[in-house]
């Protein structure tokens, strides 16, 4: 518990208004993701440059974190920001900056032929993450409940456990 406390105070997670479709700079809103040795790892020498100019669109709906595909913003829910698991919300903004990276690598972000838990690019960032919950001292059962979404099913959360060899009593 005091390492989650202790993390919430490093993320300095700016609270915000209850906007919809504000447009802020990413450190605005996320102070501090320029030091983070998992954003380095992405983004290396050009990682205060690719934050200083990302662009976070603020949406006051339900949902999460995502990366836009037509302008490589990152998109996010306020209601999330404001009241979701501060760890939650640390290991999203790893998880989409890679995504942030592949779009301005041309990667298709949503490629079709692949489900979810197969697509090359939810793998890759999920490795990223996953290894950031273990730096952050995650055991494989936490961030098996970090994985489960309500959008994969058991044996979905299961295939993708196994690509990213977290394995849990769950």
């Amino acid at each position: 518990m005091l390492r989650v406390m202790r993390l919430a105070n490093a993320l300095r997670l700016t609270r915000l208004l209850l906007a919809k479709g504000r447009v802020v700079p990413f450190t605005e809103v996320f102070r501090g993701f320029e030091k983070n040795p998992a954003v380095k790892e992405i983004f290396g020498d050009k990682t205060e440059e690719v934050l200083g100019n990302l662009k976070v669109e603020l949406m006051w709906m339900n949902g999460y974190m995502w990366v836009n595909n037509e302008n490589g913003h990152l998109m996010a829910s306020t209601r999330y920001l404001n009241e979701g698991d501060k760890t939650d919300i640390h290991l999203d903004v790893v998880h989409e900056l890679v995504h942030v990276k592949q779009w301005m690598e041309g990667k298709e972000l949503f490629d079709e032929r692949y489900s979810y838990v197969e697509r090359p690019t939810e793998i890759e960032a999920y490795q990223h993450t996953v290894k950031e919950a273990r730096k952050m001292g995650m055991n494989d059962d936490e961030i098996m409940c970090y994985l489960k979404t309500e959008w994969i099913t058991n044996e979905e959360l299961k295939q993708l456990a196994i690509k990213l060899d977290v394995q849990s009593n769950l």
